[in-house]
């Protein structure tokens, strides 16, 4: 009796080790991913036609600003669209290192600057492109070093770097954020469209609110602007009078954008960004694009999924009023060149429904100044190699 006891004791001993060894023997379950909150700002760029509607033009036009070091799709020339959709940024927040993958489409455009390097596809349909971008394997840590890169001349580029974002490692190349850019062919959510006597309605489709607008005008540095909130579907503002004080909406631009999700840094960094291109020259209106409106044309995807997720684009739509239109035909008609460099990349489409306007005898002279005037601003140059 005493040795089949003795033997069954070694037998749970030995039992009991095996359990002990294939336990060691299996991993531990991984540690949870640390949480990660995205923030995304954008704008979408077009000129409102004598509908109301976005026209085509070529928004890529005239002397490239961005660093040599962000990638330059391979597309020759310029291409013409409706929208351009300029500078979407996305920064991540989080308090430890994760990798996460992302992939971004641009449903009806074509995607045509990136930083960093990233896997692009570009896919033809019956009304232009439809096309993805994805970085795979993106390291976002606090201890990351804010070594980014830099190089001389002035670039909007840089200013999107002043927040709070976690740094982040694609490959070997180190940023503050992802960034891209594109041209699109799609029909902006929002639009407006010019009376007579200068007063401008906006409009939404489908019975949607409009939200928060900015009607802004800037006539040789004489400045105004009207902040409102509509929460019509259509309505129709006054142009506002114009002041020689010269003041520009950046505080009621910053508040308006925090209150749609983003960080007040991120707020102030999208407005240093483009604060001299959204108040140059010109009658525009600056609105907030429906956050369903961007997903549905900009799909995000992003892995692990992060715990919260704010996207903030600006729509900018140029607006071709009756001063406007005096404007330029007195500068093509005077071929005054500093006038009509005023207006930029926008200068063809404007110039263009000036000459349709002229009077036959005109016309050619017109056409002529404008082909030549607007020539710099239908090719982009850059000094990248």
């Amino acid at each position: 009796m005493r040795v089949r006891s003795t033997r069954l004791a070694t037998f749970v001993v030995f039992a009991a080790a095996a359990v002990a060894i294939a336990a060691a023997q299996v991993p531990a379950p991984p540690l949870p991913a640390p949480p990660v909150t995205v923030h995304e700002w954008g704008t979408f760029t077009s000129i409102a036609g004598e509908d109301g509607q976005a026209v085509r033009w070529l928004p890529q036009g005239g002397q490239s600003d961005l660093p040599c070091f962000v990638v330059q799709g391979g597309f020759k020339g310029t291409l013409a669209g409706t929208v351009r959709m300029e500078t979407p940024v996305l920064y991540f927040y989080t308090p430890g290192d994760v990798t996460v993958n992302v992939k971004v489409g641009f449903r009806q455009g074509a995607i045509t600057e990136w930083y960093p390097q990233a896997r692009t596809e570009q896919i033809q349909t019956g009304g232009g492109f439809d096309s993805t971008i994805v970085w795979s394997g993106v390291k976002v840590s606090p201890r990351q070093p804010e070594n980014f890169p830099v190089e001389p001349g002035a670039s909007h580029y840089y200013k999107a770097r002043h927040t709070d974002a976690t740094p982040l490692l694609s490959g070997m190349q180190a940023e503050k954020f992802l960034f891209y850019r594109g041209v699109g062919r799609f029909a902006p959510p929002i639009a407006a469209t010019v009376q007579a006597d200068g007063r401008i309605t906006v409009s939404t489709p489908a019975n949607t609110p409009i939200g928060d607008v900015i009607l802004f005008e800037n006539r040789r540095g004489a400045m105004a602007y009207d902040v409102r909130r509509l929460s019509g579907s259509r309505a129709t503002l006054d142009r506002p009078a114009l002041d020689d004080a010269g003041v520009t909406p950046e505080r009621e631009l910053v508040r308006i954008l925090v209150a749609h999700g983003l960080y007040q840094k991120e707020a102030q960094a999208m407005v240093d960004t483009w604060s001299d291109s959204w108040f140059e020259e010109g009658a525009r209106l600056l609105y907030i694009a429906p956050r369903a409106a961007v997903d549905a044309l900009v799909p995000l995807t992003i892995s692990p999924t992060p715990i919260g997720v704010e996207r903030v684009f600006v729509g900018r739509m140029e607006l071709v009023t009756p001063v406007t239109r005096n404007d330029v035909r007195l500068a093509l008609a005077t071929n005054d060149r500093q006038m009509l460099d005023k207006y930029g990349r926008f200068l063809q489409p404007i110039g263009e429904r000036v000459v349709a306007e002229a009077s036959p005898s005109d016309r050619d002279l017109l056409a002529d100044r404008l082909k030549t005037a607007a020539a710099y601003w239908t090719v982009l140059t850059t000094s990248c190699r």
